[in-house]
């Protein structure tokens, strides 16, 4: 299965850098050190998002907020959302089927090919544009579908 591409929603970086998210901080620094030996595709979405949230929420400087976020552009493959992935965006969310960033996300990576998305923000197990939503959080460890997901 770890041969699977896949992507990572925005709140795994958030709480790679958030120390004060205890558990949820040491399994996402896991899941991004596994991620970049795998088939992990980043959206250029979730690395903006980044940003945003460290920096807003205080916590990172702007300056090491940005530094980082330029560290998963070099990490990390990219892709940036296609004026189709933006229409089938705006589709999920008029039909209620998922917030527009969500869905934007989602529509993205499907279009790089990536077969799953780790969130913890979406309905584990459930699927949007063909990939599969699934939470890598198995109370204070790594999920096992996450486990399997990522090179060892």
């Amino acid at each position: 299965m770890s041969g699977e591409p896949f992507t990572l929603d925005t709140n795994i970086l958030v709480y790679a850098i958030d120390k004060s998210a205890g558990d949820r901080h040491i399994v996402a620094v896991e899941i991004i050190e596994w991620a970049v030996k795998g088939r992990c595709r980043l959206t250029l979405q979730a690395i903006s998002e980044f940003y945003s949230a460290a920096s807003r929420k205080q916590m990172l400087a702007r300056q090491h907020a940005a530094d980082t976020a330029k560290q998963l552009l070099v990490l990390f493959p990219t892709v940036a959302a296609s004026a189709s992935a933006v229409g089938t965006a705006l589709a999920l969310s008029v039909a209620g089927r998922a917030s527009y960033w969500d869905a934007l996300l989602v529509a993205t990576a499907a279009e790089a090919g990536c077969t799953t998305v780790l969130t913890e923000d979406m309905a584990d197990g459930s699927e949007l544009c063909g990939l599969r939503l699934a939470n890598p959080f198995d109370g204070p460890n790594l999920s096992a579908f996450a486990r399997r997901l990522l090179p060892e």
